[in-house]
């Protein structure tokens, strides 16, 4: 039976991670991030997570492996749920969902998350807001710059979902009904484009 993969994009404080992680347990999937391959590969050189992003900035190589994580497991035999605002791009055969949110709440959620890293902490919710704004452009720009991608194109997936008014699970239960999903059902049924 062929293996189902799922991938999530979405500016921060979409709900990404949060709703990767629900979903993932809900489906009995496996949950991956770049979080986690930008780790094993820190791991692999010998150093931290934030050094490996300042080393990427000067050393194209470093986004090219942990791209190289994200096609490999397109040929995985397992269940993903995949958070990366890319693996649509490297993974074409997965179900793609794209999170959306308005900058308000984006930034409220970022501004309340006492888990975010250090990189992500504001002093207002102005601040987060013009952050979030500033960050996703670059983004945009240079992913166009460098796969000739544009994120923020909803035609790049199979559906598009604002979490600004939803919970984790509400998003989940969409996700869920629209593709036909099941923890027994690594082969949905086939939808119906929107």
């Amino acid at each position: 039976m062929p293996f189902q993969i799922i991938t999530l994009s979405g500016m921060l404080g979409s709900g990404k991670s949060t709703i990767g992680k629900t979903l993932a347990d809900r489906l009995n999937f496996q949950y991956y991030s770049t979080g986690n391959a930008q780790r094993s590969i820190a791991l692999a050189r010998g150093v931290t997570t934030l050094e490996l992003n300042k080393l990427a900035d000067q050393d194209p190589s470093i986004d090219r492996e942990i791209d190289s994580v994200f096609k490999n497991l397109a040929h995985t035999n397992q269940n993903y749920v995949i958070d990366s605002r890319l693996a649509f791009f490297f993974i074409p055969a997965s179900i793609k969902i794209k999170l959306n949110v308005d900058y308000k709440t984006a930034a409220n959620r970022i501004l309340h998350d006492s888990k975010r890293n250090n990189d992500e902490q504001y002093a207002s919710l102005e601040e987060a807001e013009n952050a979030l704004r500033q960050r996703r452009a670059s983004e945009v720009e240079r992913f166009k710059k460098t796969y000739q991608v544009d994120i923020d194109n909803d035609e790049n997936f199979d559906y598009v979902i604002d979490t600004t008014n939803k919970t984790a699970d509400e998003v989940c239960d969409l996700i869920i009904e629209k593709f036909k999903l099941t923890p027994d059902n690594n082969h949905p049924l086939p939808f119906e484009g929107d």
